[in-house]
């Protein structure tokens, strides 16, 4: 798919360093998939795999609030660092404490809410990959490097699972972490963009953004 938001590479970002140690499995640091050579970001689902994630999301839209809770516990058991990006809760270190904890809440509503708006585009790539952009760039801002939306896609996965049981399949599989791998491309370019649009530097990072509670307009 043709692009008109291209990236214009990671030259003074702050966190570009970090980011070629921790990036994506499978992803070459010249924006390139390692195992098949294509460039991350073009569109990889059939028509097919768009059936499949929106069926299952009719399922897993009926537990929203719990399935972005899960989420980010996990996320914050198995990467504790991320917890870091969080300026609200990001001192609380029972996770039991956190679960109740209205602003993790309110935040796993908000990546769920991005999810369900990726599921209502899947027909309409352009601004898929708009909305995806977008996000990215936001998260320069907050200082969130995108090797943590990888992580979030791989939570999303594994708290879905029992909860739509024997409606996961292979092919379900499949086609969510092909979508979740587009996002994360996608987002990655709009993270590296806003750093160069910011002249950031190590010597002047960007200030550090507090995470909102309420959903943003997309």
């Amino acid at each position: 798919m043709g692009c008109a938001l291209s990236s214009s590479g990671d030259a003074g970002d702050p966190t570009a360093s970090e980011e070629r140690k921790c990036s994506a499995p499978g992803l070459a640091e010249d924006g390139k998939d390692a195992n098949s050579g294509e460039v991350a970001g073009a569109f990889p689902l059939s028509e097919a795999q768009k059936e499949l994630i929106r069926e299952s999301w009719k399922i897993l839209h009926k537990n929203i609030t719990r399935v972005g809770i899960i989420v980010f516990i996990r996320l914050f058991e198995t990467h504790p660092e991320c917890k870091d990006v969080f300026f609200l809760f990001r001192d609380i270190d029972d996770l039991q404490q956190l679960k109740m904890n209205k602003e993790l809440q309110a935040h796993g509503l908000r990546v769920m809410s991005f999810i369900e708006k990726s599921v209502a585009r899947l027909d309409q790539e352009g601004k898929l990959e708009v909305l995806a952009f977008e996000l990215g760039r936001s998260h320069f801002r907050y200082k969130a490097p995108p090797n943590y939306y990888e992580y979030i896609g791989i939570q999303f996965i594994q708290a879905v699972q029992p909860i739509l049981k024997e409606d996961w399949t292979l092919e379900v599989e499949k086609a969510w972490k092909s979508l979740f791998k587009y996002l994360v491309a996608v987002m990655r370019r709009g993270f590296y963009d806003e750093g160069q649009r910011l002249g950031a530097s190590p010597s002047l990072p960007p200030q550090t953004a507090v995470v909102k509670s309420t959903p943003e307009k997309v």
